[in-house]
């Protein structure tokens, strides 16, 4: 097994060259990415809607293209779902990334070429792990077994030639064979729909196994984690898999998790790095285990521009290029891909917090934030104020959702918060007091609006009974893959439905 360790790292380990030099040569690799994607589509339908053929330079790129969302390619996608080819990208696709999305219930399903799954998604798979075994050259990663909880994948109800499920699924579905040779369980398991049947099933098989790694949401994990402890009655999951020394996640802010993980695995090598891959593209990779900020990968086939978010909603904004970012300004993120996707905004919202390298922190969504009165509050400021509440009063929290209370005749607005706690708190009302000072702290607009109650009175905070959250989702059909909990809402949307619930 060791000469099978140290074969897969050395074949990783090659790969740093090249992440070297887009780091060293960012903006040329960005603009060889940019000819290379338009020159392949140049023939498709919609490449030759805009002439891409004529386009030599991404200003005039940015004028001829206008700024695409789901809805403006929907009609594009449907033809696609149903057998149409070379109309986004040239080659076939018969794959599509469901997506539920984080603020609203409608479906969204992305193309997913297969250049996009081997240049962008699976090589960032691959890359992760490149920086682990360049980060920790001592691993022994490959001597045991990776679990990934992915979701569910299905033939689509379109054509019996395309196939859509959570990306997750797509992915595994598509695994390389030295990839697919080191995950445990069996393909048919990992992507079984019955979230809590596969579950059970996974604890059950693998708490017999030798795991070295996860991979997966952490939201999920934890709930595999507590059910394998269930079963074989040890107080921490090292003392199921001695060997265990590394875990890869995304999809949500690992903040919330980090002290549920701390007593989960005991351990100080235990090692964690986060990526940033979402259905429309995989964008980055913690490249530094004393740093939460992420590596911005650019040689994955995207070509990428910034919108700054005081500019959403306008008609024809004006997007910059990478050379043109600001440390610490908030920015859309804009993508064209080897997938397809031109121009689009896939709803995330990330700050630079250094050019050299281009390292990032996703700072949000822009659909998802609380800003009914002009307090501009956004998830990062929310998860930074419930880290520092809970360090304060010992408290670990399993999940949380806010949302306005709009003013009533003489009275201010409010923030909701329905938090679940994993450790409650040992002092309830300061955990509360900490997290609105926290944002007042950091969130100048939230502080005025809070200024003598004027706009905004003291939030209203509601501690959760266990199971609050999973059964929310359950009852929408959303358990497991990479469905998330809404951090943040700028109506009463979620906090109405979650109220009702407990109160039935």
């Amino acid at each position: 097994m060791a000469i099978i360790n140290s074969l897969f790292t050395w074949f990783l380990k090659k790969r740093m060259h090249q992440i070297e030099l887009f780091i060293k040569y960012p903006h040329d690799v960005q603009e060889e990415w940019f000819h290379s994607l338009l020159s392949t589509a140049e023939a498709t339908e919609w490449g030759k809607k805009y002439d891409y053929k004529s386009i030599l330079t991404p200003d005039e790129f940015k004028r001829r293209v206008p700024i695409q969302d789901y809805d403006s390619l929907k009609g594009y996608v449907d033809r696609m779902i149903k057998g149409e080819q070379n109309v986004l990208w040239p080659s076939e696709i018969k794959w599509f990334a469901k997506s539920s999305g984080t603020t609203a219930d409608r479906s969204k399903f992305i193309p997913v070429s297969l250049e996009a799954l081997e240049q962008c998604h699976f090589q960032g798979g691959k890359d992760m792990l490149t920086i682990y075994c360049h980060n920790r050259p001592n691993n022994k990663i490959f001597n045991g077994k990776s679990v990934v909880l992915g979701g569910s994948s299905q033939i689509n109800n379109f054509s019996s030639d395309s196939y859509y499920g959570d990306l997750s699924s797509i992915l595994l579905r598509n695994l390389p064979f030295w990839a697919e040779s080191k995950r445990t369980p069996t393909l048919a398991i990992t992507l079984n729909p019955n979230f809590e049947e596969k579950i059970e099933t996974i604890a059950q098989i693998t708490s017999k196994e030798d795991v070295t790694s996860l991979a997966g949401v952490p939201t999920w994990n934890v709930v595999m984690a507590k059910r394998i402890l269930e079963i074989t009655g040890k107080d921490n999951l090292l003392e199921v898999w001695p060997n265990l020394e590394f875990y890869g996640h995304g999809g949500v802010s690992f903040k919330p998790y980090v002290e549920q993980f701390k007593k989960l695995i005991p351990s100080d090598n235990m090692y964690y790095l986060e990526n940033y891959n979402a259905s429309e593209g995989y964008f980055g990779i913690q490249d530094m285990s004393n740093s939460d900020d992420l590596l911005l990968m650019l040689d994955y086939g995207i070509y990428y521009e910034f919108l700054p978010t005081e500019f959403i909603g306008q008609e024809n904004p004006k997007t910059l290029g990478l050379d043109e970012v600001e440390i610490g300004k908030n920015y859309a993120l804009i993508i064209s891909t080897n997938g397809g996707l031109w121009r689009y905004m896939i709803g995330d919202t990330i700050k630079f917090t250094t050019k050299s390298p281009y390292r990032f922190q996703i700072t949000g969504r822009t659909k998802q934030y609380i800003n009914t009165f002009g307090e501009e509050l956004i998830v990062d400021n929310a998860d930074v104020a419930i880290k520092r509440a809970c360090l304060e009063t010992s408290a670990i929290v399993k999940d949380y959702t806010a949302g306005p209370v709009y003013f009533k005749e003489k009275e201010a607005g409010a923030h909701e918060w329905i938090i679940e706690f994993e450790q409650d708190p040992t002092d309830f009302n300061q955990f509360c007091q900490t997290l609105d000072n926290t944002l007042r702290e950091i969130n100048s607009d939230y502080d005025a609006k809070r200024f003598k109650n004027m706009a905004l009175n003291f939030p209203i905070i509601h501690n959760a009974s266990k199971g609050t959250f999973y059964n929310w989702m359950k009852s929408r059909g959303k358990l497991g893959g990479q469905n998330k909990v809404p951090r943040l809402s700028n109506d009463r949307y979620y906090i109405d439905q979650i109220l009702n619930l407990s109160k039935n």
